[in-house]
């Protein structure tokens, strides 16, 4: 697989489930947060909303940008809180629920394709 089909499945990631949250913020909330932490104030969905238009831009930035071996090891790295979060949110405070859960689905998918674009980038740097 190449550099450049790595990153734009890593977009897609971001596009998938930021999308979800741009465009269906209620939606989002109601499958994804356990009801005892669900809100009625109007400011929650224009939060999640606003947290889905964030990750869209890193989608453009994972898409549009040249990836090197570096980039997908810092990638790869920055990604290791994000699974601390779906723990902590899941098992700890379970304000997550399964479907939420999709966010820690996400976070592996990109952890395992930084893992590929860190060798691709190896390879394709020694080409």
């Amino acid at each position: 697989m190449s550099v450049r089909t790595i990153q734009l499945l890593l977009a897609s990631v971001f596009f998938g489930l930021g999308g979800w949250c741009l465009l269906s913020p209620a939606t989002m909330l109601a499958l994804a947060v356990t009801p005892e932490f669900q809100s009625s104030d109007p400011l929650v969905p224009i939060l999640v909303g606003c947290f889905g238009a964030q990750a869209i831009l890193s989608g453009l930035f994972a898409a549009f940008s040249r990836f090197s071996k570096i980039t997908f090891l810092a990638y790869g790295l920055a990604l290791l809180p994000f699974f601390v979060f779906n723990y902590y949110f899941f098992f700890v405070v379970p304000m997550l629920t399964p479907v939420g859960m999709l966010d820690f689905l996400g976070n592996l998918i990109m952890l395992v394709l930084c893992l590929k674009g860190w060798k691709a980038a190896s390879r394709e740097g020694a080409a």
